[in-house]
């Protein structure tokens, strides 16, 4: 078949092309219904006869809550409230038997006569099904994620008594701060669930050292300051969906250098671990230790600003100071 052959048999062709297509097709105007394909019979469970009638209410086909897509004309019927391009519309479509069915809509304007809109409609009721199990397969893999790092944070915490639900407050403060920092949900998961075992390490430390009263002496304490990097090495086998492995090594390192197990600065210290850091060492202080008292939240509040910029990073000490005033009704100095 030549070109003139396909111009010459064109109105042919695009009748097949409208009869034998899986998506359904269908033209409006301000008089009504004017054209469907078979394929939108099939799709609605409604006749052509019916579809073309005076009386016939494109809008019932419509889920109610997704009425406000269309927009009507001088009669009940309806089209898509779109301008005349390519972009495309998400709806409902309830059939005549009551099944509903997800379908995208594209609408065009008929250059020949701007007054008739053709709109096309393909069923993508598989996909939206697919989509919401993998949504729900997610979300439970979401809580058994959390469920079991509750598990191991409690198993930490249950060999040192005096530290005892100090990783669920750290993650409780550090989400607070993330928030205030206005952070996307996605982050404030991530430093949440980072904050609940950010200590796992502290399981390599023997409990004698954990539940010592006095001072630490500096074999002690080099056991101590290596936890971040056995926290990191448990947790980086597994695939979180963030790098909790590296906000958990990190969470001791601050902006000057000072911190341990690597010495990082500034710009080396993963975002979450700067609010990490901060989190864990408020908490720390506000809590009561066999060898000192708590700090008072006036005093945390001072600590952490003196230090602002130099060890803990600023916008993490100014959001936490704001939440610290907040939770116990302090005023502004």
């Amino acid at each position: 078949m030549t070109a003139d052959d396909i111009k010459n048999n064109s109105r042919e062709i695009i009748k097949a092309i409208i009869d034998n297509t899986r998506d359904s097709i269908y033209v409006v105007s301000s008089r009504g219904f004017e054209f469907v394909n078979q394929a939108f019979e099939h799709l609605t469970g409604y006749s052509e006869k019916e579809i073309l009638s005076n009386s016939f209410n494109f809008l019932k086909l419509v889920h109610p809550e997704d009425r406000h897509l269309f927009s009507a004309r001088k009669t009940l019927l309806a089209r898509p409230n779109l301008p005349s391009d390519s972009r495309l519309v998400e709806f409902r479509l309830i059939t005549r038997s009551g099944e509903l069915r997800y379908v995208e809509a594209s609408t065009s304007q008929l250059k020949e006569n701007p007054d008739q809109t053709l709109t096309i409609l393909r069923d993508i009721t598989s996909r939206k099904m697919a989509e919401q199990e993998l949504t729900q397969t997610l979300e439970k893999l979401r809580k058994t994620m959390s469920a079991t790092i509750q598990a191991i944070s409690l198993t930490v915490e249950s060999r040192d008594p005096y530290t005892a639900g100090h990783q669920r407050r750290v993650s409780d403060l550090a989400r607070s701060i993330a928030t205030r920092l206005l952070l996307p949900t996605e982050q404030i998961d991530e430093i949440r669930l980072a904050a609940l075992v950010h200590d796992l390490g502290k399981i390599s430390v023997p409990a004698e050292i954990l539940n010592k009263p006095g001072r630490l002496n500096e074999h002690e304490f080099s056991l101590i300051k290596d936890h971040p990097r056995v926290g990191y090495e448990i947790i980086r086998t597994i695939e979180f969906p963030w790098p909790v492995a590296e906000i958990i090594y990190q969470h001791h390192e601050r902006l000057d250098g000072s911190g341990y197990p690597q010495g990082l600065k500034n710009g080396q210290i993963h975002p979450m671990a700067r609010i990490l850091a901060v989190a864990d060492v408020v908490e720390a202080m506000l809590s009561h230790r066999p060898y000192r008292s708590a700090f008072s939240p006036q005093e945390v509040i001072q600590e952490i600003t003196t230090k602002r910029g130099l060890t803990y990073d600023p916008p993490a000490v100014d959001a936490c100071v704001d939440v610290l005033r907040d939770r116990y009704q302090l005023a502004k100095s």
